[in-house]
């Protein structure tokens, strides 16, 4: 085995195993903070498929925009050290019957279809291609889903900190 498979192993495992503690834990604040971990090592997961510009738009999206969001509004509505309740048993198992449809759908798509090579030429992935293809208006562009990102993003801030002005009026 080589020392890339071992580093794989390790992200996937770590990317999984924070993914989990993130929906399980109860405490806010330790889970927004798996949350970073678990985004960090899909980060990581990029740079071993040598896509460093996906991975650092990994990190500044992803953990540089919604993560410190996320965790911005969780100080600035002071519920930090606020622990979650516990979940009711009918949510739990509902939870987990909507898990593992979700699982059965995604093998099932995975093993209908074959995943081998193509006999196509190698896709261009330098940076110059990536951005002129997500400015695009016209070609499969994605210009349009950064302005909607944009607007989610200053709405979940906007819905922050109207939570935490009408917690501080009570």
């Amino acid at each position: 085995m080589s020392a890339e498979t071992v580093i794989f192993y390790i992200l996937a495992l770590m990317a999984t195993a924070f993914g989990a503690l993130t929906v399980t834990t109860r405490m806010i604040f330790r889970s927004a903070i798996y949350l970073l971990f678990t985004m960090v090592s899909i980060a990581g997961i990029y740079f071993l498929m040598n896509m460093e510009f996906i991975a650092g738009l990994q990190i500044l999206i992803y953990v540089g925009g919604i993560v410190v969001l996320i965790i911005f509004s969780i100080f600035l509505t002071h519920q930090s050290g606020k622990k979650l309740p516990a979940p009711k048993r009918k949510n739990l198992v509902g939870g987990a019957l909507i898990a593992a449809a979700g699982m059965a759908l995604t093998l099932g798509v995975l093993l209908a279809h074959p995943f081998t090579p193509a006999s196509q030429a190698p896709i261009d992935a330098s940076v110059k291609t990536i951005g002129i293809q997500m400015l695009d208006y016209t070609n499969h562009g994605y210009a349009l889903l950064f302005e909607v990102i944009s607007f989610l993003l200053l709405a979940a801030l906007v819905g922050s900190i109207a939570i935490a002005i009408k917690e501080k009026k009570e």
